[in-house]
């Protein structure tokens, strides 16, 4: 799985308490040779590091070992490395498993706990700036998922949203001498209120910025009877696009994205400027990183590449070079920034990535302050 298909609810449930030992596997992976040609051997070298960590524990009956084993290779026969992105994630435990692409690199771990290790998939969908598309017509509705520049059409929740047959008919639109608009007929606007219950379920389930894609027509009907659609991301006025395809509702929506990259960004500096002039502003990573484990953090704002290790030590952390020394148990954390953000979320705080060197004067990376 990619994590534009991560749900709250899916999060909610990765985070839940297991019977230990719920096993974590995290390792970096390549999208292209010939970096990728280590990658298989780079995964069943971990499997077997997890395989002797689970034989080796004392906690772990003989049924839980034998049953962990079968998991684990269960979820590694569902990687597919031929279409690898920057790291790869599995879990599981004595009865699950799942195993999870992500575009944005991982350390190498092994983690037996009775959670899973969930920080790298949390960073790695707040990066990938999520966003829903709702593509309209007056007779046929679908919305589709998207993260960065991969995008795919979701099933479920009402969607795709079909006009039960009878409410569209082409030839009564087309009469000679009576051309009533399709979008005033009350079967339309009927169809729309249902378009609107099901965008609306999913927005207060998985908030995220709205791009509508449609006639004109289509969208200003859809806001006309409902409230969900009001005030979108943005708006691209072309219809024939609800069953897409993918790249020609990429290409439709470039624009819009890039628009509204170039807007947040704008008011994240703002925001940054503001809290330098009220004192409410904090820079660097140890400093960030104390604001958002105190919950005074309001917005967060990270470099996307930025990724150090450092030593965790006491509360503060220590910049590390070269092969850092004593590894996870020493405190060494090659993820912080990604622990750093899952941290921020929880405390309701705002995270941001914006692109390289944007930072630069602030470390890399900085705040705003509540307090």
């Amino acid at each position: 799985m990619e994590t534009d298909a991560l749900t709250s609810d899916m999060l909610r449930d990765l985070r839940a308490d297991r019977p230990y030992p719920a096993v974590s596997l995290t390792m970096p992976t390549h999208r292209r040779e010939p970096g990728n040609a280590q990658d298989a051997v780079q995964l069943r070298n971990l499997l077997a590091e997890a395989e002797r960590r689970i034989d080796t524990d004392p906690q772990a009956s003989r049924q839980d070992r034998i049953d962990l084993h079968t998991q684990l290779e269960r979820a590694v026969a569902d990687v597919d490395l031929r279409h690898s992105m920057d790291g790869l994630v599995l879990y599981a435990t004595t009865d699950e498993h799942q195993a999870w692409t992500v575009p944005r690199h991982v350390p190498e771990r092994v983690v037996l706990s009775d959670t899973f290790l969930t920080r790298n998939l949390v960073a790695a969908k707040a990066q990938a700036h999520p966003y829903w598309v709702l593509a309209v017509a007056a007779d046929r509705a679908t919305l589709w998922s998207g993260a960065g520049d991969t995008l795919h059409q979701h099933e479920g929740n009402g969607f795709p949203a079909v006009a039960p047959e009878g409410e569209w008919d082409v030839q009564h639109k087309e009469r000679v001498g009576d051309r009533p608009s399709t979008f005033s007929d009350e079967d339309t606007r009927s169809f729309m209120r249902t378009v609107d219950i099901a965008l609306t379920a999913m927005l207060s389930a998985e908030p995220r910025p709205l791009f509508l894609v449609g006639l004109a027509e289509a969208v200003a009907l859809l806001q006309e009877v409902g409230t969900a659609a009001i005030a979108p991301a943005a708006t691209v006025a072309k219809g024939g696009l609800t069953d897409g395809p993918e790249r020609v509702l990429l290409q439709e929506l470039e624009p819009a994205r890039a628009a509204l990259a170039a807007q947040e960004t704008s008011r994240v500096d703002t925001a940054l400027d503001d809290a330098r002039s009220r004192r409410t502003f904090a820079a660097g990573l140890d400093e960030v990183w104390e604001a958002a484990n105190a919950g005074r953090a309001a917005i967060i704002a990270v470099e996307e590449h930025f990724q150090p290790t450092v030593r965790l030590a006491d509360g503060h952390l220590t910049p590390l070079s070269g092969e850092p020394e004593g590894g996870w148990e020493a405190g060494v954390r090659e993820d912080i920034v990604d622990e750093l953000v899952e941290t921020a979320l929880d405390h309701g705080t705002e995270v941001v990535f914006l692109p390289d060197d944007r930072l630069t004067e602030h470390d890399r990376i900085a705040a705003v302050l509540r307090y």
